[in-house]
């Protein structure tokens, strides 16, 4: 349960504030920007270790199956992002992998950007599948001299 409160509640009577996040969570609106979340630390380390172990569970789950059974992985999946349709079926395996992977690495760390990140750039290359005239116009030569290339590490 999450219980919505003012800024304002919260700088005239935090000791309410703090009975109601023993309670729940506690999202505090602001007018000059976003709410905040007010979480125990106890719910949010089980909620974190139970993320790690769902992981976990998963990554095993997908190693342990034979080949054959990641496509029907994949086609669980879709149901969650319907682009892996898609998607070649080496690299619906591909995706499967890296999402579990991913997932695992976003649960231990607590940083949930490498599963975004992971799912942006498959969701690009499904973009790019499913469009036969860029994926053609990706994959073919460069035979034009483009000029040179700035050095990266240059400012």
């Amino acid at each position: 349960m999450t219980t919505e409160v003012q800024w304002s509640e919260l700088q005239r009577d935090p000791k309410a504030v703090a009975a109601l996040a023993d309670q729940g969570d506690v999202r505090v609106r602001r007018r000059d920007g976003a709410a905040l979340l007010l979480i125990r630390a106890d719910r949010a380390s089980r909620s974190a270790a139970g993320a790690v172990q769902a992981a976990r569970a998963l990554r095993s789950l997908v190693e342990h199956l034979p080949p054959e059974a990641h496509e029907a992985i994949a086609r669980s999946l879709i149901d969650a992002f319907p682009w892996v349709d898609v998607l070649p079926p080496d690299d619906q395996r591909q995706f499967v992998a890296d999402f579990t992977r991913a997932f695992q690495i976003s649960a231990e760390l607590g940083q949930w950007s490498p599963l975004e990140q992971t799912i942006a750039e498959w969701h690009t290359t499904a973009t790019v599948h499913a469009a036969p005239e860029l994926a053609a116009s990706l994959s073919t030569p460069l035979n034009d001299d483009l000029g040179p290339v700035a050095s990266p590490f240059e400012s």
